[in-house]
């Protein structure tokens, strides 16, 4: 079985990380970790740094589940990825990170969220963040 985990390095990315983690645990599943952009502009602060991404491989480390990390420029939207890459994973599961946006703010910009909520083949799971992961990685 496996998962596809949308994350960005922000607090809903790292709030999807988690429920990501306890997932895994409770089902046995398998992580694939999926850092996207469209690769439109010179720096998107949803693609993860080096840096991040060794945090977030020592941090799945650490917590024992088995997980592949994946950094996409393909193109094409973020969710369009994370869709794509569950479609041809056969993912079980797809697991988001949500933040809080206003109705106008929904209608004006899109959201990554919103699409692969309504796109998605397989079930998914969204959470929200919590003021334990606004300064990194909650300790459960």
């Amino acid at each position: 079985m496996v998962a596809v985990v949308g994350y960005i390095p922000t607090p809903e990315g790292r709030a999807a990380i988690e429920a990501a983690v306890e997932e895994a645990r409770t089902r046995g599943i398998t992580l694939l970790v999926v850092n996207a952009t469209r690769g439109d502009s010179l720096v998107d602060p949803r693609f993860a740094s080096s840096a991040a991404m060794a945090s977030l491989d020592d941090f799945l480390n650490q917590s024992g589940v088995t997980h592949e990390l994946v950094q996409l420029v393909e193109g094409l939207d973020p969710a369009e990825q994370v869709l794509h890459v569950a479609d041809a994973r056969n993912a079980d599961l797809i697991i988001i990170g949500l933040r809080r946006r206003t109705p106008v703010g929904k209608l004006i910009m899109g959201s990554v969220a919103q699409k692969i909520l309504l796109d998605a083949t397989c079930p998914v799971l969204s959470v929200k963040a919590t003021d334990e992961h606004q300064n990194g990685w909650s300790r459960r």
